[in-house]
C-alpha cells in the first residue's frame, strides 16, 4: 500500500520575519523585567500583559516545578494540580538538564518549603 504524504512547504519569509520579531520582543521584555527592581511593578505589568488564563498557566507550571523539586511524584502532582503527565514530565526533564535555568533559579533564589497549592 502506497503511503501518501501531504505536501508541506516551508514557511515563507514573512513567517520567519514574524518569528524573528516575536523573539526580539521576547528578549526585550526579558531585559525590561530584569532591570525592574520593584516586585509590585513587575506584578502590575504582568497582570496587564497577560490574561487570567495565561497567569494561571504560568503559575501552575511554577507550582509543578516546586513540587518536583520537593520530591513529590509526577502522578501525585498530576492529581494535585489536575495537570497532564506529559507537561509534568517536560518540567522534570527541564530540571534535570545540565545548566537548567529552572534548577539554577530554584537553587539561587529558593522557594517556600511548603508549596502554595492546597491539597
Amino acid at each position: 500500500m502506497e503511503r501518501r504524504h501531504q505536501n508541506r512547504t516551508s514557511p515563507g519569509p514573512e513567517a520567519k520575519a514574524l518569528r524573528d520579531d516575536l523573539a526580539d520582543n521576547f528578549r526585550e521584555l526579558v531585559q525590561v523585567l530584569a532591570s525592574i527592581r520593584d516586585p509590585e511593578l513587575i506584578d502590575d505589568l504582568l497582570r496587564q500583559l497577560l490574561t487570567r488564563a495565561e497567569i494561571q498557566e504560568i503559575s501552575g507550571r511554577w507550582e509543578l516545578v516546586k513540587l518536583l523539586e520537593s520530591g513529590m511524584s509526577q502522578r501525585r502532582i498530576a492529581e494535585r494540580l489536575k495537570m497532564s503527565l506529559c507537561k509534568i514530565t517536560r518540567g522534570s526533564r527541564e530540571l534535570k538538564k545540565p545548566g537548567s535555568a529552572l534548577k539554577l533559579v530554584i537553587d539561587r533564589y529558593g522557594f517556600p518549603t511548603q508549596p502554595s497549592s492546597k491539597e
